[in-house]
Order: C-alpha cells, then sequence, then structure tokens
C-alpha cells in the first residue's frame, strides 16, 4: 500500500471494523479507541500501549493523553525530538478494561487474543519502520503475531529486529511502574534506544528477525 491516500481509505475501514467489534463482553459497552487522533497513517515510528486509560484515551479518544501515564509519555517522547504528529500510537487493546469498580484494570489474555487481529492489521497498513512497545502486554500482543523470545525485564532499551523491523521495547509510563519497577531516570535512559533507532532507519537493510543489534 503505497500511498498515504489508500492508506487513509484502508485505516478509515479499520477503525469502522475495530467500532463494532463485540467479541469481549465486557468491553462491548466501550469505545475502541482507534481514529485519526491516533497518529500520522505514514508515521515511520509506531508506539504500542496496553490498553486505553480510563481517563485518559477512553475520555479523549487520544492514546496516552490526558492522565498520568500520558503526560509522562509526552514528557518521555519529547527526548526523542518525536511530536504526536509523526507518530503513531495504538494499544494492544483498543477498549478500555475496568474493574467492577471503575478502576482500570490489566486486560486479560483473552481480550488481547480477541484484539490481536487489529493490532496486526494496523502494522500492516501504517508499516512502520520502528515499533516501540510500552509494557509487558504490548510486548506479548507482538509474540501472538510473529514469535519472538523477548522479555520486558532483558529487553527494555534495546534495539532488536522483530519481522524486518526494528524493535524498542519499553517500560509503560504509568505512575505505579516508575515507582515500583523502572523509576523515571531509567526509563530516561531507555528512550535513548528510540532515537538510536531512528539514526538507523535512513538506508538500513532489513535484518534477520528476532535478532538483538548492537547499540
Amino acid at each position: 500500500m503505497n500511498s498515504t491516500a489508500q492508506k487513509q481509505i484502508a485505516f478509515a475501514e479499520l477503525v469502522s471494523q475495530a467500532a463494532g467489534c463485540q467479541l469481549c463482553p465486557a468491553l462491548a459497552e466501550r469505545r475502541a479507541v482507534l481514529s485519526e487522533k491516533n497518529g500520522s497513517v505514514a508515521a515511520r515510528v509506531m508506539f504500542i500501549g496496553e490498553a486505553p486509560g480510563r481517563q485518559g484515551g477512553d475520555r479523549t479518544g487520544v492514546p496516552f493523553s490526558a492522565d498520568c501515564s500520558g503526560r509522562n509519555f509526552e514528557r518521555f517522547l519529547a527526548t526523542t525530538k518525536l511530536t504526536r504528529s509523526s507518530i503513531f500510537i495504538t494499544n494492544a487493546v483498543l477498549c478500555n478494561p475496568r474493574k467492577p469498580s471503575g478502576a482500570n484494570r490489566t486486560p486479560t489474555v483473552r481480550e488481547a487474543v480477541n484484539c490481536s487481529r487489529f493490532l496486526s492489521d494496523q502494522i500492516a497498513l501504517i508499516d512502520p519502520q520502528i515499533l516501540v512497545t510500552l509494557g509487558r502486554t504490548a510486548l506479548d500482543a507482538l509474540r501472538r503475531i510473529h514469535y519472538h523470545e523477548f522479555t520486558l525485564h532483558n529487553s527494555a532499551g534495546q534495539i532488536h529486529s522483530w519481522g524486518g523491523r526494528l524493535l524498542v521495547p519499553l517500560y509503560h509510563p504509568s505512575p505505579q511502574v516508575l515507582a515500583s519497577h523502572r523509576r523515571e531516570a531509567a526509563q530516561l535512559e531507555d528512550y535513548r534506544a528510540v532515537a538510536r533507532a531512528i539514526r538507523r532507519i535512513s538506508g538500513r537493510k532489513l535484518y534477520r528477525p528476532d535478532t538483538k543489534l548492537k547499540g
């Protein structure tokens, strides 16, 4: 799919399909956060999160916006010199999963499996040269599309090859993760790998899938 216009037509159809999806009973009343607000269909870099937040993407229609995770993400993104208008942002699960109390919860494996087709289609359609996963759920979601053995603990902040694309696994920017798993200084260091990956993509050859690259 060569032209941006062709991508926009195909993307509109994918948005319509996602909006009509009823595969997850617990999410049937939630909207799929997938629209032109996700970013550029011509993006070279795609970020993949876990799921829209209740106070963030589910409310605004913009992934990683208006809540604490979104504000942290925007601060980290700024260090790479990328802007929202130049990237595409999506989630492993397109709808917001909630506990009975109304609080956010981690998507179930079944919910992630149900949404895997939409993630695969987005990657194929956008055709980014770099994929950046934010958290374990997003990294695991890629494994369902094209098998890999990367773990967040061992792979965060490193550049890998996955399915002919560069892959940079990162931790999720939520306050909980920053407090207990990956402090801000470490996450900022991890984001330097995104900048390095961007420098590599001009004129690069495709690497053998599922390997770690130096740097």
